[in-house]
């Protein structure tokens, strides 16, 4: 994974074999610490959404961080993460698939950061965990609406370069007109 300067990524990655990463309310809670921990430090956390077998960021790589640094930090995220669930659950072996994926934001159209962003808040209504997206605890969908004052995104410099709007309700019905709920297709 390389991640240059100044650009945005979505960042994604899986259970092997579709396992699950996340076990308990802790796991989530101890996963969210190691992205604190180690990767805002070197990008700027725009979206997030945990599920139980994968998760999903929308980041921009500070301008002064090094790709070298970026990927370091998401090996010790992941590593850690993973040998701390190893202990938990007793297991070995692979917990996350080999290569997390990053998909540069420049790589699709205008607007293509603003559907990735409502598409990583839609994701637990596709995968049928939640009615709707805001009731989903591990997002940062909430913090947008105002619902939780969480403190991990940037939302500031996300509502600049994604041009969202201020008010909550403008954000639930642009995030539900990109990727209308009864309708969500895999788009990235």
């Amino acid at each position: 994974m390389h991640l240059e300067p100044g650009h945005c990524y979505h960042i994604y990655n899986r259970g092997n074999n579709r396992e699950l990463i996340f076990y308990s309310k802790e796991n989530y809670i101890y996963f969210l610490y190691k992205i604190r921990k180690h990767l805002l430090p070197q990008m700027r956390i725009l979206a997030w959404c945990l599920m139980p077998n994968h998760f999903h960021l929308l980041v921009q790589v500070r301008e002064e961080v090094t790709a070298a640094k970026c990927g370091s930090a998401f090996r010790v995220l992941l590593s850690s993460y993973t040998r701390a669930i190893q202990k938990q659950e007793n297991r070995t072996g692979s917990l996350f698939q080999q290569q997390t994926l990053a998909k540069d934001m420049r790589d699709g159209t205008a607007d293509y950061s603003l559907v990735c962003f409502c598409y990583i808040h839609q994701n637990p209504v596709r995968a049928q965990l939640t009615a709707t997206p805001e009731k989903w605890p591990w997002s940062s969908y909430a913090d947008y609406l105002g619902v939780r004052q969480g403190t991990l995104c940037d939302q500031e410099m996300a509502r600049m370069l994604l041009n969202l709007p201020a008010e909550a309700a403008e954000l639930a019905q642009l995030t539900d007109d990109i990727v209308p709920a009864d309708k969500i297709e895999r788009l990235l």
